[in-house]
């Protein structure tokens, strides 16, 4: 009857759970009794008070699999992996139609009710909309504390010993007010990093130990390619994305560790009926390259409301483990709560797990379905794939003609690797070779020509070419040069000659953090804002959206060493071209 209840009725009252419920959500010391367990794992969930439906059947469908594994005796969980409220107004607010509900205390406090109502203890790790709380908290410390204080956390991680010597642990993203760029990157702090590097250390794989991670977005090396392209040229794809020490540290410690078993994440809000959606360890070498993934298996969680998933999916995760592996599982909440064996994997020893697929790619050809080319870059057995581009005796890269489905890639000099995507001219990572971010887009690239030429100069050549160039004399000029050999990376325009040089960032990498901290963005929209009204005002116009008002930006437009200009060619004067 509660059930019928929930499902007819689904307030956010239907959720709520006793006090004694609430309080046993957080992890605990206990030690397991058991090498059996099951874990649900639920995606964003994006919680709209006005739409609850979607969640009282996605809950029921877990009621029995839990109510099952109790009564088995089995250790079981629930681990939400964040992004908590809808990023809109919910009209939950009377006092303001304007504020999002996520990140709000109603927020927290309403997703607190809901998954402490599942009758196991669950744990949460934040996502990137966890602290959009920005009408209500001035800071991320406040917003943090509401949410800590709402899930009965004491920290932004976590850490559960669901079975014997089987720990599930989760790293929170801590930062959006204070982003450096994109507020929607999901940044795990460098005390949460220490923690987890002392605690992969303190459980090595040789003792038995296994560990199952959970985070909002994956770590760059997952190898996961089911992605949403917004999130890949925005730079807010991969944990930590756009700091590049801490962004590969995550898979570093996957490869050095072999305790980390599996690592779930969410974050792109696509399905799992496609088998990129988890990679292995290991791979038959016939298959291709050794993909240097530890002992790891990655996998994506898709979501449970309807009106959040990005490709019609409606779907959450399974784990159901022991001392001899694990599967893991598809609950398809559009199909009654069917339970779909997505891969099983088994250990083979402490330090080592083969895993095998379950059903064939169910991958769909519609416009939200992204899959990222990979490049590989081979390995002893195998050479680069057919998109590697090799320099000629020249040290060139001779120019070749970009269409939407060119696929080239290549090593610069200097270790960074570049590659067409979609048209697009994307930096990868050059360890992993993870998509970073956008460098070129295909509105400016497509129908040109790309090549890659020797740019560094000896003394004499400086002399000759920056005799007139106040700083760049001869030797001077030689010795900013370096002994790297300098590279630039050229577009030409075969119609009008026009060439145009990719000048790298002053960190040396290529891929352009354009999208900056939204609470900067919010300012500068007003700032035009304003302007609008203001240009309105002086020049008698009716409609503020008549007044022809555009914006510029620092903090470099020139190559000169002098600054005496400001304008933006074409925008705020003439163009050069």
């Amino acid at each position: 009857m509660k059930l019928s209840l929930a499902l007819l009725i689904p307030s956010a009252a239907a959720f709520a759970p006793s006090s004694s419920a609430r309080r046993a959500a957080p992890s605990t010391g206990l030690r397991a009794r058991s090498d059996e367990f099951v874990v649900g794992i639920l995606g964003d969930l994006h919680i709209d008070p006005r739409k609850m439906e979607d969640y009282a059947v996605g809950k029921s469908h877990f009621a029995p699999i839990f109510d099952q594994a109790k009564s088995d005796g089995k250790g079981a969980a629930l681990v939400s992996l964040g992004d908590l409220g809808e990023s809109k107004n919910c009209d939950h607010n009377p006092e303001s139609d304007s504020e999002l509900f996520a990140g709000t205390t109603q927020c927290h406090e309403m997703a607190a009710d809901f998954l402490g109502s599942f009758g196991v203890p669950y744990d949460v790790v934040g996502g990137n909309h966890d602290l959009e709380g920005l009408d209500e908290f001035e800071t991320d410390a406040e917003n943090l504390e509401v949410y800590l204080k709402a899930h009965g956390k004491d920290t932004a991680h976590f850490c559960r010993e669901v079975a014997d010597k089987t720990l599930l642990v989760g790293l929170g993203s801590t930062v959006f007010r204070d982003a450096v760029y994109t507020s929607h990157e999901v940044t795990i702090d460098q005390a949460q990093i220490d923690w987890f590097e002392n605690l992969v250390q303190t459980h090595p794989a040789e003792e038995g130990w296994k560990v199952f991670v959970f985070t909002h977005a994956p770590p760059n090396g997952s190898g996961l390619r089911v992605l949403q392209e917004n999130h890949v040229v925005n730079g807010c794809c991969w944990l930590n994305h756009s700091n590049e020490k801490q962004c590969q540290k995550f898979i570093e410690l996957v490869r050095e560790h072999r305790c980390i078993k599996a690592w779930f994440s969410g974050h792109f809000h696509l399905g799992q009926d496609y088998q990129d959606s988890i990679t292995f360890p290991t791979i038959d070498p016939k298959e291709g390259p050794y993909p240097n993934r530890g002992s790891c298996v990655f996998a994506q969680t898709s979501v449970m409301r309807a009106g959040t998933s990005r490709d019609g999916r409606q779907q959450s995760r399974l784990i159901r483990g022991n001392k001899d592996g694990f599967e893991i599982c598809t609950v398809d909440h559009q199909k009654d709560g069917a339970i779909r064996l997505d891969a099983t994997i088994s250990f083979r020893g402490d330090t080592n797990e083969v895993g095998v697929y379950a059903h064939e790619d169910e991958s769909y050809d519609h416009d939200s379905y992204f899959k990222v080319y990979s490049p590989s870059a081979g390995d002893k057995l195998h050479p680069p794939d057919d998109g590697f581009r090799r320099y000629d005796s020249d040290g060139n890269i001779a120019p070749f003609d970009i269409e939407m489905d060119t696929v080239a890639w290549w090593y610069l000099s200097c270790g960074r690797a570049l590659g067409m995507l979609n048209g697009n001219l994307i930096e990868y990572d050059s360890s992993t070779l993870a998509p970073l971010g956008l460098v070129v887009g295909a509105d400016e690239l497509v129908g040109k020509k790309i090549g890659v030429i020797n740019s560094g100069l000896d003394a004499d050549t400086c002399a000759m070419m920056f005799d007139e160039e106040e700083g760049m004399e001869g030797a001077d000029c030689a010795a900013l040069a370096g002994d790297l050999r300098e590279q630039a990376v050229v577009l030409l325009e075969p119609d009008t000659g026009v060439v145009t040089v990719v000048q790298p960032n002053e960190d040396g990498s290529y891929w352009r953090k354009i999208v900056r901290n939204k609470m900067v963005r919010m300012k500068e929209v007003r700032r035009v804002k304003a302007a609008k009204m203001w240009a309105a005002d002086l020049m008698g116009l009716e409609d503020e959206g008549e007044a022809n008002v555009v914006s510029s930006w620092g903090p470099y437009t020139t190559t000169s060493g002098t600054a005496k200009k400001t304008a933006v060619p074409g925008l705020t004067a003439p163009s050069a071209l």
